[in-house]
């Protein structure tokens, strides 16, 4: 059994349902301390989080993960227990086998590799990992980034271990994710009977044509790296649930994924204008849940393309689609972030899997990624 298949064996048995880390982190932290890492545990509120660097020099090359996993669903309808790791013909089953408990063990593994021929490497190598990231990414990567930027330690580069890859390891990586903002939008009417219409005000009626109007624009046209600005409706709730009543408000949640060409302040000037343009009585409450960020052709995409196409023999494609990721919290600061790992075909659903195999194979890529850019 390998190295790293036996370290994402021991992550998974650890129950570490977000926020809860479970064990997890400690895990990794006497791993990294024994290849000399300086290892900080950052707790705030109910999330672990744990930093740690070798070295003091420039580049910082950081491993960006999270230990949290959603819940694992109907136990019955898994062929195993999700959190006791079984092997069933080349495949690793277990919940976070794929997200992304087998890139943090290929990643601990390749480091291990890497410093055991290049003790005296250049720059520095760093860990980021929370147990927030499947939650709500409130009180883990957002607050380490920030407890960074305080002591002055700067990302240069960071490879984030989300599950980017579609038939095989390595065939596409995220350079970059979109925006994602929500919006909570309720409409005020005037509750009434049915048949007295003109002693109410439908607010289900004064929404739609707005709401209309709303998802008939186009917002933009993309570019050469994002899709088109995408604006959806996820959520219609109003009424009392009888018949003859006319509600007194509609509830309307909306998502906008939205690319480089547009920013937060256009899309909810955007908005407003035309709710306003309607006139109708109403409150609207935003949470953005992360900028777009990219990384173009460069230092860290390069090193990446070079090593998959060493190791794997295959040219990768890269790809801003799916949804945000904690990369959101570190491009702002400057750093070059890229998210490469295992096959996404069964993360969140029940018998979550990873190739054994491709553990090993994305161990090998991150390995050559670490000595391109700092061997």
């Amino acid at each position: 059994m390998s190295e790293t298949l036996e370290l994402a064996r021991q992550l998974i048995s650890c129950a570490s349902v977000t926020p809860e880390d479970a064990g997890c982190q400690e895990l990794m932290r006497s791993r990294l301390e024994a290849m000399d890492f300086r290892c900080e545990n950052l707790p705030f509120g109910e999330v672990t989080n744990l930093w740690a660097r070798r070295g003091d020099g420039r580049p910082l090359l950081v491993f960006a993960g999270h230990t949290d996993v959603v819940p694992p669903g109907p136990l019955e309808q898994w062929h195993s227990d999700p959190f006791v790791p079984a092997i069933r013909e080349g495949m690793l089953y277990g919940r976070g086998a794929a997200d992304m408990k087998g890139s943090l063990a290929a990643m601990i593994t390749a480091c291990e590799s890497f410093i055991e021929e290049n003790p005296n490497h250049n720059g520095s190598i760093g860990f980021l990992i929370t147990s927030d990231e499947e939650g709500p990414s409130v009180n883990g990567t957002v607050k380490v980034v920030e407890h960074l930027k305080t002591t002055g330690q700067q990302i240069d580069l960071c490879l984030v271990g989300e599950p980017s890859s579609s038939e095989q390891v390595g065939d596409v990586i995220k350079n970059g994710r979109r925006g994602s903002l929500n919006g909570k939008l309720v409409v005020h009417g005037k509750q009434g009977h049915v048949a007295y219409p003109h002693l109410a005000k439908n607010p289900i009626h004064l929404a739609a044509p707005a709401l209309s109007e709303l998802v008939a624009i186009q917002w933009d046209q993309g570019n050469d790296y994002f899709p088109p600005t995408s604006f959806q409706v996820s959520n219609i709730r109003a009424g009392t649930g009888a018949e003859n009543v006319i509600p007194g408000d509609i509830e309307i949640m909306f998502n906008l994924r939205y690319s480089t060409e547009l920013t937060e302040k256009d899309i909810r000037e955007r908005v407003h204008a035309v709710l306003d343009a309607f006139n109708i009585d109403y409150t609207l409450d935003w949470r953005l849940s992360g900028e777009p960020f990219l990384t173009p052709a460069g230092e860290l995409v390069d090193a990446a393309r070079e090593a998959i196409r060493e190791v794997v023999r295959i040219e990768t494609q890269l790809s801003t689609s799916g949804g945000t990721s904690d990369g959101r919290f570190i491009a702002p600061t400057g750093a070059q972030v890229l998210e490469l790992g295992p096959i996404n075909a069964t993360i969140h659903q029940v018998n979550e899997c990873v190739s054994v195999e491709a553990l090993d194979t994305l161990a090998k890529i991150y390995r050559r990624i670490l000595l391109k850019l700092l061997g």
